[in-house]
């Protein structure tokens, strides 16, 4: 027999004490949605069921017995740190499910200098960990646009990329050891190594998993030393795409390694470079860290563009300032809110990845099905896109629209525009055999789309669920669709 919302809470109560389970409407309102729901949530609008309560977890132990609890009586829990997702990860879609808040697991246990790493509790926030290391003149290397509001767990949890992911990689390339608990309490430690061959790498039945096979509860991750003073920047314009993909390859493929390498269309670059784009593609670099490699990778990437006469370089300067003012803290959210609210445009992003074969066909086949399909056309005010991650084989492809909500209720927002426009930039990327999802995560907006996202590859993904998670109590619809 499942228990009651009054029993659950009542239960969760017994294991973490009462003063750490709330059950205040507004505090389990916002806790019931991510930044997907955004407009919804800025006009006070929460149509999605109510979580019973919100656990604010404390330690190990205290997740593994919550989670025991939940299994045993087949609640749903949702994992959540510095809930800056955007992709409906966050949402509760099942009633009384409980939200299993990790942010008071906030102590960076160590920073190992010897061993070039260093390891958190899933709360710590990512800002004050760079912080910490900073000032012994180190880094993460990892530099979402979330910083000022990501923590450890949930960057695993997504596997989350940063702006400088061309030079120090995605997060799944710093991690190096994890800590996390499964459904049925079990607490599992993968240990910190280089490397290792026993076996699969199972860091990664972890990495990604979105609070949909586990609960993240501590990471260790690389470090890198920190060395600003060599940073160098790049700046062209140019009038074609397709030439700034090649660019791009180029510079991987011949084996430079700049912590930024992207490449804007011209309505994209023009919300960012108005000062300089002039109606032209935007080309960016920036090389760092040690200052021989910084100089032969600046040095190098110049070469490259030298070979295509379109490109005019800028002041370096300018893309200083730019990168100075890229991440998006506090400050910037709640202006956002104030100006969705005045104007009630939106602003939204979907990113994919693919090869180089296929990434230029998606960019313009994406656009071009947009402005000829989406019934709202005339209400979007931006559409364009860019990209910000390479690799040697491939790019990814952020694809960004603003537009203005016209003649809908605030909770009709996400399917008369995000969804539909979500739907032709996943069908025509998975069509041309890219990837639905490059770093975001799947969240519950694109879950619709796992099985073909993954094709003969969906009977690891199934099997996952059926050994660690065979009740279903963790993130239901999130990554794997909730059957009916």
């Amino acid at each position: 027999m499942s228990l009651s919302r009054e029993a659950i809470v009542e239960h969760v109560k017994e294991i973490v004490g009462p003063e750490s389970v709330i059950t205040d409407e507004a505090v389990l309102k916002k806790n019931s949605v991510d930044r997907f729901r955004k407009y919804a949530d800025i006009h006070g609008v929460f149509t999605l069921p109510l979580p019973a309560a919100v656990v604010k977890l404390g330690t190990t132990g205290q997740v593994s017995r919550v989670l025991a609890l939940m299994n045993q009586h087949k609640i749903n829990g949702v994992p959540r740190t510095g809930a800056s997702a955007t992709e409906g990860g966050l949402e509760t879609v099942v009633e009384n499910s409980l939200v299993l808040d990790g942010s008071g697991l906030n102590k960076i246990v160590s920073i190992d200098i010897e061993n070039m790493q260093a390891t958190a509790q899933c709360g710590v926030p990512l800002e004050a960990l760079e912080n910490a290391l900073r000032e012994k003149g180190y880094t993460t290397g990892h530099s979402p646009q979330s910083k000022p509001l990501a923590q450890m767990g949930g960057l695993v949890a997504t596997r989350s990329i940063g702006q400088l992911s061309t030079l120090y990689g995605a997060i799944e390339d710093m991690v190096v050891g994890l800590e996390a608990v499964f459904p049925d309490g079990t607490v599992t430690r993968i240990k910190n190594v280089p490397r290792r061959a026993a076996g699969p790498d199972i860091r990664h039945v972890i990495i990604g998993n979105e609070g949909a096979l586990c609960y993240i509860t501590e990471i260790t991750v690389k470090i890198f030393k920190f060395m600003p003073e060599n940073n160098r920047y790049y700046g062209y314009v140019l009038d074609s795409m397709k030439v700034g993909f090649t660019i791009l390859r180029e510079v991987m493929a011949e084996g430079y390694r700049p912590s930024i390498a992207r490449l804007y269309d011209v309505e994209d670059g023009a919300q960012h470079f108005t000062h300089f784009a002039d109606g032209k593609c935007v080309l960016i670099f920036m090389a760092e860290g040690n200052a021989r490699i910084a100089k032969a990778t600046g040095d190098g990437i110049a070469e490259i563009v030298a070979r295509y006469p379109q490109c005019k370089q800028v002041d370096s300067k300018l893309i200083e300032e730019w990168f100075n003012n890229l991440n998006w803290g506090p400050d910037k959210v709640a202006a956002e809110r104030v100006q969705i609210l005045k104007t009630n445009n939106m602003g939204f992003t979907t990113e994919v990845s693919g090869d180089w074969s296929c990434i230029h066909t998606i960019y313009e086949n994406v656009i071009k099905r947009i402005r000829n399909e989406f019934p709202y056309v005339g209400d979007i005010t931006m559409l364009g896109g860019h990209s910000s991650h390479s690799y040697i084989n491939g790019t990814n492809m952020y694809f960004v629209y603003d537009y203005n909500v016209v003649d809908c209720k605030p909770e009709e927002e996400i399917d008369k525009y995000h969804n539909p426009l979500n739907k032709i930039i996943v069908e025509e990327t998975i069509r041309l055999g890219g990837s639905m999802v490059h770093h975001h995560g799947i969240g519950k907006h694109r879950v619709r789309w796992s099985k073909d996202e993954h094709g003969s590859a969906w009977y690891i993904m199934k099997g996952l669920k059926q050994q660690f998670d065979p009740n279903g109590i963790m993130n239901a619809g999130t990554i794997y669709p909730i059957e009916k």
